[in-house]
């Protein structure tokens, strides 16, 4: 068993909207000892650019809790807003599109896109998928020697996102730098105000606008003419509504598979006789060894609800109006729900994490193409670079909400 890690500070020093506690090195310790001792806890809001100080939270750090809460969108809406800062409703809803509605418009726009997301359309594009990762592999193997991130994990999420929507290959880019902005806002390196995140907002958005409009007078087989064209009883997407998703998909589908891609090769590269049970049998294996590293990457740290009700959860009084946080990362460390929750098992089995959400009508839409696109990569490197590893430790985003891994260097022998 790998021991539950620890932190020093009292569970009344615990205060997660500081930025500080997310540069500490005890943050496992930190939400291993809020499960234990106060799984539901109010939080003060500091002030966190590009978000005005609010007026606090809600934090939710158990694994049944969270699902409950999830399931529940009745009495836990998320037409609120999903982040914990507040942002005007307008702006939430232009950045979020369906993440930050509620049913009915949720259901309606989530069955207008969803058809492009289904196992059947996964299925569909896999040799797309297949001939993508190969081409990144190809590309990098001579050199022995990259940047992780930079050249094997970002590109092919966003390269196959784009070649869903129909974007021609010049543009992507702009797109994986736009969105690196949208997710790495709070990070010095990418964006800390408001103005700037609006900025790259609004350039993605007019590049949806002009895609979508051009679909609408000239459709393709891409998911920009489905989604421009198609009616769920009797409606269409507007304009505006298309560019919010595309904003969305072009944000959650790139960086949330990247950063799954690289915490499992931080992973592998830790635990080298996971690695070779995976490598020994790599059908076989597959299936549980990607839910593994979702679980283990939790690339979404949190998303936000809003009470509509008073409503109480572990003991705790709750008061219709006040923000519930669901922290993901603790719920897919929960002792309560996985067995040894901090060994990193490729043959983990059950693992019902929360990686891709935790149920409801929010779970995640890209989750069967994200699934085939970690196990296509690590297919293409495990098998042509057997002893690709990490060689120095990664460059973290400075992120509450992202998971994220800006740059992260391997060694391998080259091929």
């Amino acid at each position: 068993m790998v021991p539950i890690p620890e932190t020093t500070l009292s569970v009344d020093e615990i205060w997660l909207s500081d930025p500080e506690t997310w540069l500490r090195k005890d943050r496992e310790g930190i939400f291993a000892k809020l499960r234990a001792e106060r799984p539901v806890s109010w939080h003060a809001e500091f002030e966190v650019p590009p978000y005005p100080r609010g007026p606090g939270f809600w934090a939710l750090t158990r694994y049944e809790d969270i699902l409950r809460v999830s399931r529940d969108p009745e009495t836990f809406c998320s037409g609120q807003g999903t982040n914990v800062g507040d942002l005007p409703i307008e702006i939430a809803h232009f950045f979020g599109s369906m993440i930050n509605m509620d049913h009915p418009r949720h259901t309606q726009l989530r069955k207008i896109v969803s058809a492009g997301f289904t196992p059947r359309m996964v299925a569909k594009i896999e040799e797309g998928v297949r001939d993508r990762a190969r081409a990144i592999v190809d590309q990098v193997a001579p050199k022995g020697r990259c940047d992780f991130v930079e050249e094997i994990a970002a590109p092919l999420p966003l390269q196959i996102i784009c070649d869903m929507m129909g974007v021609a290959p010049e543009g992507h880019r702009r797109i994986f730098e736009l969105t690196n902005i949208i997710l790495g806002v709070g990070d010095p390196e990418y964006a800390t105000t408001v103005e700037q995140l609006m900025a790259a907002a609004l350039e993605l958005f007019q590049i949806a606008m002009s895609l979508g409009e051009q679909r609408l007078a000239d459709p393709r087989d891409d998911l920009t003419s489905k989604m421009m064209h198609a009616e769920v009883d009797g409606e269409r997407l507007t304009a505006a509504e298309f560019g919010s998703f595309f904003i969305l998909l072009a944000a959650a589908g790139n960086e949330t598979t990247r950063n799954a891609i690289s915490h499992g090769m931080k992973a592998l590269t830790d635990y080298p006789e996971e690695r070779a049970k995976w490598t020994a049998d790599f059908e076989g294996v597959s299936p549980t060894a990607v839910e593994e590293i979702v679980r283990w990457a939790s690339p979404v740290i949190h998303f936000r609800r809003t009470a509509t009700r008073d409503v109480e959860i572990g003991g705790k009084e709750i008061r219709a109006g006040q923000k519930v946080v669901l922290w993901y990362n603790s719920a897919d460390r929960d002792e309560r729900a996985f067995a040894d929750p901090y060994r990193f098992d490729v043959m983990r089995t059950p693992n019902e994490h929360v990686g891709f959400g935790a149920g409801g009508p929010h779970f995640c839409l890209g989750a069967n193409l994200a699934r085939r696109e970690i196990r296509v990569m690590f297919e293409e490197l495990l098998t042509r670079l057997p002893d690709i590893r990490v060689v120095a430790e990664p460059d973290m985003l400075q992120s509450f909400f992202i998971h994220g891994i800006k740059r992260m260097p391997v060694e391998f022998t080259p091929a």
